[in-house]
């Protein structure tokens, strides 16, 4: 009846269950040697069969489980709990191999990646962009107002719409540029050249400026790239002109990023682009005057006027009175710095007196 073996067909056949309902139905009809000879089969086999079809039916008829009833090797239920606990609280993005390293596991990595699958946890689940900016946008939010400031300069030679007035004018080429990076507060400065006295000079006018409303600088760390204005070179014997002003108050901190970790800037270099934007793309001035005027009214609007989206669509000023409620809001109106005014003033002072005075404001 059956042109190929029973076992034959059983390696490739898709429905088994089908074809062993037609066998032990051929052999309540016609016996089980008879149906063992038309199938090919064994009569023990056509027996087994039909004996699991009278006590289980249809269903019956399906292969049963292979495992073994017992594993002594099997990972205990303490050691799963234990790899969930490390890689959900201890753990979240190393892999199976450093884990078990650090942790000196008993159980191979292969073994712990399977765990895990089971438990609907990743291995190595890389974050996504937005869910790392939601979580640094929690950081910042609980620092303090000024624990934690970023400063960079820009070169503005790059902006096609300001250009000509450096070029015809004169205007500055430098942008020096202070936020801090819980409340978004803007401060600035501007002069001709990106060099350390000039980031010297705008370092020792803020922290005058706000030390005399009562800010507190002794935890303040003031962050800054590698650049030449900020660092005295990697061959250096002594800190930085800036880094001296900066150690002129008791505990505060300069610090500097990582080689070529420019993300570490992230929130200075995303005010300059929105700087370039809102103000250099649009502006255009008469004089040198009507330039520091309107950074000035700019630099007004950005901490008291301009809503943050990603700072709860509040204004510097918001967020920096709800930090410290008796803040004076005269803090946020510290005028722009001229940089090369300034540096023309002291030099003055200097050729007069005979004294240079690094403190002076024009």
């Amino acid at each position: 009846m059956c042109p190929f073996p029973y076992y034959v067909i059983m390696r490739n056949c898709k429905d088994k269950s089908l074809f062993r309902f037609r066998l032990v139905r051929y052999a309540d009809q016609f016996g089980i040697k008879p149906a063992a000879r038309a199938f090919a089969s064994h009569p023990a086999t056509v027996r087994k069969w039909l004996k699991r079809f009278h006590a289980l039916g249809y269903h019956g008829l399906r292969d049963l489980s292979r495992r073994p009833k017992s594993s002594p090797r099997a990972t205990s239920q303490d050691l799963k709990e234990h790899l969930r606990l490390l890689k959900t609280k201890k753990y979240k993005r190393l892999g199976a191999e450093q884990i078990k390293y650090l942790e000196n596991l008993p159980v191979s990595t292969r073994t712990m990646r399977k765990i895990w699958r089971e438990l609907g946890l990743s291995s190595r689940k890389r974050r996504k962009k937005y869910q790392t900016k939601r979580m640094l946008r929690d950081v910042k939010k609980n620092l303090n107002f000024l624990e934690f400031v970023c400063e960079d300069t820009k070169l503005l030679h790059d902006i096609p719409e300001y250009y000509p007035y450096i070029r015809k004018f004169n205007f500055p080429r430098v942008q020096f540029t202070f936020r801090d990076m819980s409340t978004g507060t803007l401060f600035m400065a501007f002069g001709s050249e990106k060099s350390a006295t000039y980031a010297a000079l705008f370092a020792d006018y803020l922290q005058n400026a706000l030390t005399s409303f009562g800010v507190d600088l002794s935890h303040t760390v003031r962050q800054t790239d590698n650049g030449s204005e900020y660092t005295a070179g990697w061959l250096a014997t002594s800190d930085s002109a800036y880094t001296k002003v900066i150690s002129q108050v008791q505990g505060q901190i300069h610090q500097t990023i990582p080689v070529r970790a420019h993300r570490y800037q992230a929130d200075v270099e995303t005010v300059h682009d929105i700087i370039e934007r809102e103000f250099f793309e649009i502006e255009s001035f008469s004089s040198r005057k009507d330039f520091f005027d309107k950074v000035y009214s700019y630099q007004l609007f950005f901490n008291l006027s301009r809503p943050n989206t990603y700072k709860e669509g509040k204004t510097p000023w918001q967020l920096a009175k709800e930090k410290m409620p008796h803040l004076n809001p005269a803090l946020m109106a510290i005028p722009p710095l001229d940089l090369d005014a300034l540096l023309a003033h002291n030099l003055a002072l200097q050729n007069h007196s005979g004294v240079y005075d690094g403190s002076s404001n024009p």
